[in-house]
């Protein structure tokens, strides 16, 4: 049984991808429109299940802490974008004391930034259905109180996708136009 050993080299502020086997990994970027459309679908959703919800009981609150985790996250992806995006720039423009980025680094925070994109893509329709729903009753202070909470976690929740993208476009592989033969992650022949 042998192992797959995958290999990324960073030359001159490019990324090529070599493999050991036939096997090159392709991560597709995540779009704004599927973002969006993940938003959407679940802010129905919220919002259809929060009035169930509200007419057979009590509907539960909206945790307080939720605008604080998602604001966290997306102060963690933007340190990471702007870090990343210092150093690939260094490398690019050929600094004596730039520090290249790990290959392995750079796939661990694409990686990062798409589950936290979609995470939090499922989590601001949840937050927006229910702030919606919540905005019907704002003449209850509990309720008024949970639709600003809502409305603050969509907030935040839309500022980890915009980090997670940005760090996304940071972190993409520049297209080879040599003679549209080679897969842009491919490497370059010796």
């Amino acid at each position: 049984m042998g192992t797959h050993r995958r290999t990324a080299t960073v030359r001159q502020g490019q990324q090529s991808v070599a493999s050991a086997g036939k096997d090159i990994v392709r991560v597709k970027p995540l779009r704004l429109r599927l973002l969006l459309g993940i938003t959407a679908v679940a802010g129905v959703l919220s919002w259809s299940g929060a009035k169930l919800w509200g007419s057979l009981g009590s509907l539960p609150g909206v945790p307080a802490a939720a605008p604080l985790v998602l604001a966290a996250v997306a102060v963690v992806l933007l340190a990471t974008a702007i870090s990343l995006r210092s150093r690939l720039k260094a490398v690019r423009e050929r600094q004596p004391d730039a520090k290249g980025v790990d290959p392995l680094h750079a796939a661990r925070a694409l990686v990062l930034a798409q589950a936290s994109a979609l995470v939090s893509a499922v989590v601001t329709g949840i937050y927006a259905g229910t702030g919606v729903y919540l905005l019907e009753q704002l003449d209850i202070a509990a309720r008024k109180s949970q639709a600003v909470t809502a409305g603050f976690a969509v907030l935040a929740g839309a500022a980890v996708m915009a980090a997670a993208l940005w760090l996304q476009h940071i972190l993409r592989l520049p297209e080879d136009h040599d003679n549209g033969r080679r897969h842009p992650a491919e490497p370059s022949p010796r």
